[in-house]
């Protein structure tokens, strides 16, 4: 039994082609079976993500056992999203932060959930996924808080006004200012 809240070992996002869009293979030097050795090299990893692909193009499923990890999945439009796991991790955590990060991702597209999309806001995308799992540990499984947490702070609705008459009001309140000083003097 694995006792550990290191649960993932990598995210994924392909495309419906099998090219990656996003991935991010988690190796956490404090996890109690010691680092990762497997999937290291980009060459495994492509190949790992391509036989992935291979056996979950079609929808229909949520959750596979591939290459002695536990996979599972989302499709939304041209993207599949992935958590991968080891064997024997809970499956229905692993879903949850799944679904919590694509709903969070969607609220934050306004469920335009596509590769262009993701790409030309891979910067949202990326915090989306850091505050959904971190090193490994699933740290937060509900999607308004992820997206409360990334999304872009509202512009200031109290702008300031820069015309003639403030910077004539400034002028005239450091002349007169300054004229008070000489006169002290």
């Amino acid at each position: 039994m694995n006792l550990s809240l290191y649960s993932v070992n990598a995210f994924l996002i392909l495309d419906t082609e099998g090219h990656r869009v996003l991935a991010k293979y988690y190796r956490p030097k404090g996890h109690p079976q010691g680092e990762s050795k497997d999937l290291l090299t980009l060459k495994d990893q492509r190949a790992f993500e391509k036989g992935l692909w291979q056996k979950t193009k079609k929808p229909g499923a949520d959750i596979i056992l591939y290459d002695g990890r536990l996979a599972v999945f989302r499709h939304s439009l041209d993207l599949i999203f992935y958590i991968i796991g080891g064997a024997t991790e809970n499956e229905i955590m692993l879903y949850s932060a799944l679904t919590a990060f694509s709903d969070a991702v969607h609220l934050l597209l306004r469920n335009q959930v596509e590769k262009r999309a993701v790409l030309e806001n891979l910067d949202m995308v990326l915090l989306c996924l850091d505050e959904t799992i971190d090193d490994g540990i699933i740290v937060e499984t509900d999607s308004t808080t992820i997206a409360s947490r990334v999304s872009r702070p509202k512009a200031d609705t109290t702008e300031i006004v820069i015309n003639e008459q403030t910077i004539m009001n400034a002028y005239q309140t450091v002349r007169e200012k300054v004229q008070q000083r000489i006169q002290q003097l």
